[in-house]
């Protein structure tokens, strides 16, 4: 699913006009990377909760030149999926 089937499905199910629908899709969007950006983790009680984690400077190797090399340290955002979600989906 693409996001312009996500704002269809919105949409749809929430009885709302595709425009507030696309509207609501990317308040979340923005609000959610804010709040990653600050430094905070945001909970979905029953879907999941996405944060900030920080990866360590490693050593790599270029696939073209197999020549090794350093890989910076980074913060990635990643996605935890609750209980209610997991449970959802094996079904």
């Amino acid at each position: 699913m693409n996001k312009t089937e996500m704002v269809a499905a919105i949409a749809e199910r929430a009885e709302i006009s595709r425009k507030d629908a696309e509207r609501a899709l990317a308040a979340f969007i923005e609000e959610t990377v804010r709040a990653l950006k600050k430094g905070d983790k945001v909970q979905l009680v029953g879907f999941g909760s996405f944060e900030v984690k920080e990866r360590a400077e490693r050593k790599g190797r270029n696939p073209q030149t197999k020549m090794e090399m350093v890989i910076p340290a980074s913060k990635v955002p990643v996605f935890k999926a609750g209980k209610a979600f997991k449970d959802e989906i094996d079904r």
